[in-house]
């Protein structure tokens, strides 16, 4: 901890090693969209709830509202950002919410689109169920979900190669 009472930390965020002095009560969330200007991850209920404030760290989702932003030193994080950041290099998935219309408002999409990443890594081939299953932790207001589990369909079949990705 520095004299101020801050605590040091370093980090990878989105490829890129950071170092950062944060307060012990700054949440993770806060520190992504405020000090880090990474402004796709949402807050919604502030209590890991709804979802919106999912990102990746070390390779697993996790509510970033519900982290400290001292407990990532040394961690790998990765918010939607890190994807896709301009319309050519757009992420399968991406690619798959826009063609699908797995998005309205867009407010659950970054989380979403998290999400089904570390699910289609961990199963390139889930059924519909397992997708359902694995956003059910994710609150969307808008779509009713249908066409978010197509999208999701149809980004696993895309990068196994059994559908064209188009955009």
């Amino acid at each position: 901890m520095t004299e101020d009472g801050r605590v040091e930390i370093s980090f990878t965020i989105n490829g890129d090693a950071r170092q950062a002095r944060v307060e012990p009560r700054t949440l993770l969330s806060d520190f992504i969209r405020h000090d880090l200007g990474l402004t796709g991850t949402h807050v919604g209920c502030e209590h890991g709830v709804c979802g919106a404030c999912t990102v990746t760290v070390d390779g697993q989702t996790v509510r970033s509202c519900l982290l400290f932003a001292a407990q990532v030193d040394g961690t790998r994080i990765e918010t939607i950002e890190g994807l896709g950041a301009t319309r050519e290099a757009m992420h399968p998935l991406q690619v798959a919410f826009w063609n699908h219309h797995g998005l309205q408002c867009g407010f659950c999409t970054p989380a979403m689109i998290l999400v089904a990443k570390e699910l289609l890594a961990a199963n390139p081939d889930p059924t519909d169920e397992e997708i359902r299953e694995a956003i059910a932790g994710n609150i969307c207001r808008c779509t009713g979900y249908v066409f978010i589990v197509e999208a999701i369909r149809s980004a696993a079949r895309q990068m196994a190669g059994q559908e064209p990705t188009h955009g």
